[in-house]
């Protein structure tokens, strides 16, 4: 069973004033959270689990492998990072979000909301105050994104630019203008 990091100062979460108007509200990862994450892991990649001729069994021992993976492998690279649970009033956990502040940018390491909540315009609204964070801080946002990822859409018209082909991921950048 993988733990979650010990819990972060509540100065160090990020600034959420349209977060906060759209109903939702951000606190660090506990380990009553990893079945929640594993399921909005999987959420993620339902696309691609759906096109392997597996037994529902053998797909989730998949996803719970590579949940797994990669938890340990964004806690390992990235020590001082804030991990988060997006919660929405009245509902509880809908999403995560994974954020490291360096000295010149923040990088979103991961954000992800539940199928139910996408498109609804929550995403948007914490993004722009990650934002605005990072501009009043002179700094740039970035993050990972796969090619064929939907919110490809909704980073490009916040203005994100693709500053290095990764793959099948392009590292995206945000920059506050001067």
């Amino acid at each position: 069973m993988i733990e979650a990091l010990p819990r972060q100062a509540e100065e160090r979460a990020p600034l959420i004033l349209r977060t906060q108007s759209v109903g939702l509200s951000l606190r660090p990862i506990c380990a009553e959270d990893m079945g929640f994450l594993c399921a909005l892991y999987r959420s993620t990649r339902e696309a691609e689990i759906a096109r392997v001729q597996w037994s529902e069994t053998q797909k989730q021992s998949f996803i719970e492998m590579q949940f797994q993976a990669q938890h340990s492998h964004y806690q390992a690279h990235y020590p001082n990072a804030l991990w988060l649970v997006i919660e929405a009033r009245g509902v509880g956990a809908i999403g995560r979000l994974y954020l490291e502040r360096w000295a010149q940018e923040h990088r979103i390491i991961d954000i992800a909301l539940i199928p139910a909540v996408r498109g609804r315009g929550l995403g948007r609204a914490l993004l722009e105050d990650l934002m605005d964070e990072a501009a009043a801080e002179q700094k740039a946002v970035s993050i990972h994104v796969e090619k064929e990822n939907p919110a490809m859409r909704l980073y490009q018209r916040l203005g994100f630019r693709r500053i290095e082909d990764k793959g099948i991921y392009d590292l995206l950048r945000w920059q506050a203008k001067a």
